[in-house]
């Protein structure tokens, strides 16, 4: 079986890719655009996220818990 030297890999051939200027803008733009969206959508799970945290935390009427140490005593007042 043939194994590549090390040396073999140190000075191999290198692989040049010519690309036009607008192209490489393009890209750019393109995985910028892309950074953005991810952003956004993050930013919108997150945001939903903390909605529905601070809705548990909530009351549901306020004092309501004291009432719970109380046994229900006062509900009528």
């Amino acid at each position: 079986m043939f194994y590549p030297s090390l040396f073999d890999s140190f000075f191999a051939p290198t692989r040049v890719i010519v690309v036009s200027e607008e192209r490489l803008q393009a890209a750019e733009r393109e995985a910028q655009q892309q950074q953005l969206d991810s952003l956004n959508n993050r930013i919108n799970e997150l945001t939903d996220y903390r909605d529905q945290l601070e809705l548990k935390l909530k009351p549901s009427r306020v004092g309501k818990d004291l009432d719970q140490l109380d046994g229900d005593v006062n509900t009528n007042v």
